[in-house]
């Protein structure tokens, strides 16, 4: 059993059951690198600030660093009875260098600490997301623009009800994940904030210097009150949100490709590198990939109600129920980045089967809105016209024909305003391209919003290989 840190208040040392039920070593190991990162610039701000001194700080950046290399490697033996990461290290490191280790927390707490490396590493995790998100929005221009031409039903209550370009529909989730990634960028904005200098909760005696500090760690802003810095996790729950709101989008994705992909509907093919098959079926070819991706949504929901749940009740400032944060966001970041990145993948080889989607939008009379359109050019009020063309339908539905299979005889039994150039109307290329109001799904509107997408990706391209080259780690 290692001795504690905090050993001296206590007479009796911990039960082994304690250490095992409160260990997050488990979990919180993959903050290690933050955590060096951190411990290094705070130890170099100690130094400039004359609160240790420079050889103490060598010996201590000069031990993280290889700490840091042990972990890499495999070589450092992580021990449950230091409970976590930070404390892990500051064993190894005391058994490196010796009595300059135990200078490194001055003028900090594991409370700060703790929050500083859970921000570093959200940060990054955000940035990778961001990238993903661009690459999945990338891919489904490149989708939409490829078929362009290809006209499908749309639907209301999952019921046919007007034709639109496919495009259009693979736009509409372009739309979704633009908001999604602009969430992730204003989350980024309140992750980005350096807590180091809160110590355990009201600050340090210490003459600290956390700009300096923020300035090493790359954090444009430093927290503005130290008991809000260590006891809040809403920076995190933030994020659980916004990837929960993603994870709706990708859900509602898959599930139109699961009830595309089935024989009803026909309307696209899952390549088969993404589908699996029945283990006693064998003409079973399942869409196991869009149906994880649904299900999978329902666990990032269960982490924001997890955090939620966990923080509604905690008085200020750190509780130890806080330690609770990491394992939901860990799974989320991990659930989040692999259902972007099979999606990624997965769309560019999606078959979509034009016909199938052409002859469905050519039945169910989803013409009846241009019929009753037709009618209010020609002078009659829409809710005349609507209950006509309702007359009209059920008419067509006894004769088992759809409304441009109709003669203009038949059609004049219910309004004299018909005339022969109601057949064009009803055409699935006129219904599309005539609508072409801002965000309507005309061919020429359509095009337009695929150009401008482009234009965009290829911008946010420029501008994340800049910060990437702008971005410096501390040595």
């Amino acid at each position: 059993m290692s001795e504690k840190p905090w050993g001296g208040r206590f007479a009796e040392k911990t039960d082994r059951t304690v250490e095992s039920f409160t260990a997050s070593i488990a979990f919180d190991r993959r903050l290690y690198r933050y955590d060096i990162q951190g411990s290094i610039a705070h130890c170099r701000m100690l130094a400039k600030q004359s609160i240790i001194s420079e050889e103490d700080a060598s010996q201590i950046v000069e031990g993280l660093c290889r700490i840091a290399r042990d972990i890499e490697r495999g070589d450092l033996e992580l021990d449950e009875s230091l409970e976590d990461i930070h404390m892990n290290i500051e064993a190894r490191l005391t058994a490196e260098v010796g009595k300059a280790a135990q200078k490194l927390h001055t003028a900090r707490s594991r409370n700060d600490q703790v929050v500083l490396d859970v921000r570093m590493y959200l940060r990054d995790e955000v940035v990778i997301i961001l990238t993903r998100l661009r690459g999945l929005r990338q891919t489904l221009v490149e989708l939409a623009k490829k078929h362009i031409n290809v006209i499908m039903p749309g639907y209301t209550h999952l019921q046919p009800a007007q034709p639109l370009l496919f495009s259009h529909h693979l736009m509409a989730y372009y739309e979704m994940f633009i908001r999604d990634s602009a969430r992730f960028k204003g989350a980024l904005k309140r992750i980005n904030v350096m807590p180091l200098g809160s110590a355990a909760l009201a600050g340090t005696t210490y003459p600290i210097d956390s700009e300096y500090t923020a300035k090493l760690l790359e954090f444009p802003e430093v927290s503005a009150n130290s008991l809000d810095a260590v006891s809040s996790r809403d920076f995190v729950t933030e994020f659980l949100a916004a990837a929960s709101i993603c994870m709706v989008h990708l859900s509602r994705l898959s599930e139109e490709l699961v009830l595309w992909s089935t024989a009803e509907f026909g309307f696209v093919e899952i390549p088969d590198a993404f589908a699996t098959g029945s283990s006693i079926m064998p003409q079973k070819k399942n869409p196991d990939v869009p149906e994880l991706v649904r299900g999978k949504t329902g666990r990032v929901f269960g982490s924001l109600m997890a955090l939620l749940t966990l923080m509604k009740g905690l008085p200020l400032s750190y509780n130890r129920d806080m330690q609770e944060d990491k394992e939901p966001l860990f799974d989320t970041v991990d659930t989040l980045k692999g259902c972007l990145e099979v999606y990624e993948k997965l769309l560019p080889r999606l078959k979509v089967n034009r016909e199938a989607m052409k002859k469905a939008a050519s039945r169910g009379f989803l013409n009846a809105t241009d019929m009753a359109d037709y009618l209010v050019t020609k002078g009659i009020g829409f809710r005349d016209a609507h209950h006509c063309v309702g007359e009209v339908v059920r008419y067509a539905m006894d004769q088992n024909k759809e409304l441009q299979e109709l003669s203009l005889r038949d059609l004049k039994k219910f309004s004299q305003a018909f005339e022969e150039d109601i057949f064009e109307i009803l055409t699935l290329e006129q219904m599309v391209n005539r609508r072409v109001s801002p965000g309507g799904t005309a061919k020429e509107n359509v095009v337009k919003a695929i150009n401008e997408a482009q234009e965009a990706l290829k911008l946010e391209a420029v501008e994340d290989e800049s910060h990437k080259r702008k971005r410096k780690t501390p040595k």
